[in-house]
């Protein structure tokens, strides 16, 4: 069991470390623009300010490090239950996000929602997250008859 655990917390710290350099990239690109950096708006999906986007990205960001944290340290309960939530939430999450950019390559002129890779790239990053979050709840929880016999 340490060895899958070990895997889906590392798995977890990967996808989170990418989102952290995508909200870090944005970052620098907002406050002091670098010439090796895709341009500002390559990292903006959506009309939201990005004060707004910021916050949201830092609360993502944190809740993804807690994760990890409470994993790593043995301190989260796996629940099949919830990892059953977060397989459905992270597949249609996924399934979203692919087709996201599937309409981007395909559909030459969809908005230009469609075709913000970075973006793109990453809510298939996030929706990874959700999904390793699942399969560790699935994989590590106690049989149902076993947690109403103790």
């Amino acid at each position: 069991m340490h060895t899958q655990l070990s895997r889906h917390v590392l798995v977890m710290a990967l996808l989170t470390g990418l989102f952290g350099l995508r909200v870090a990239g944005q970052a620098a690109q907002f406050w002091m623009p670098q010439s090796f950096l895709p341009a500002f708006d390559s990292f903006q999906g959506s009309s939201l300010p990005y004060s707004t986007l910021l916050l949201i990205q830092l609360v993502i960001l944190g809740l993804m490090v807690r994760t990890c944290l409470r994993i790593g340290g043995g301190i989260s309960v796996p629940d099949r239950r919830f990892g059953r939530g977060l397989a459905w939430f992270g597949g249609l999450y996924m399934a979203g996000s692919v087709a996201r950019i599937v309409v981007g390559i395909v559909v030459l002129s969809a908005p230009a929602w469609f075709s913000t890779w970075i973006p793109a790239f990453l809510h298939l990053v996030l929706a990874g997250f959700v999904l390793t979050a699942a399969h560790y709840h699935l994989r590590h929880a106690r049989p149902e008859e076993q947690r109403i016999e103790q």
